[in-house]
């Protein structure tokens, strides 16, 4: 509690993954063993499947997305992950670039033997599509897995832009930096 008596403002954060190795989902939930200490009181892991059973969309600061659209449910999906935050942050090559995912998209008709078509009949697949060919991206965190160091420097920004944290001169960031 602050001394107003207010409860500490919390970052608040999803963690949604697509079609992808989910490479980045392990070494987000491996960063937790070293940082949830300090992100406890900062940040409040609304939506985060691999953490947590009773995950809520509304009222994102942030959503991590990490993957590439497959499918127009998938696409879906996204676009209402993105009217539910402020910002999105796409996650690792797939979400980034849209690789390796992406490499379906180059199948030939050749290549397509009875066993690929069965995934292909049996499942919503479509072209794949990078992250921003579906919706806005505000910062990119590139990798196969992600980039470490990069996302926990966005996270650090987060915290900043949204005022949780205090940016280099020593006063709150505003939300709408």
């Amino acid at each position: 509690m602050s001394e107003s008596g207010d409860a500490q403002k919390k970052l608040v954060v999803g963690w949604f993954s697509f079609t992808c190795c989910e490479d980045s989902t392990i070494l987000f939930c491996e960063l937790l063993n070293d940082h949830f200490d300090q992100w406890k009181d900062l940040i409040e892991f609304r939506h985060v499947k691999a953490l947590r059973t009773d995950n809520k969309l509304e009222g994102l600061d942030v959503a991590f997305i990490e993957g590439a659209a497959s499918s127009p449910s998938q696409e879906a999906e996204m676009k209402e992950i993105r009217a539910n935050a402020k910002a999105v942050v796409g996650i690792g090559n797939c979400a980034c670039i849209g690789q390796p995912s992406n490499a379906r998209n180059l199948f030939t008709d050749a290549q397509i033997d009875e066993r690929i078509q069965w995934y292909y009949d049996n499942f919503d697949y479509g072209e794949v599509k990078k992250l921003a060919d579906v919706i806005q991206v505000d910062f990119k965190v590139p990798g196969c897995p992600m980039k470490a160091e990069t996302f926990l420097q966005t996270v650090d920004l987060a915290l900043k832009k949204f005022g949780i944290i205090p940016d280099e001169a020593g006063e709150a960031a505003t939300a709408g930096a």
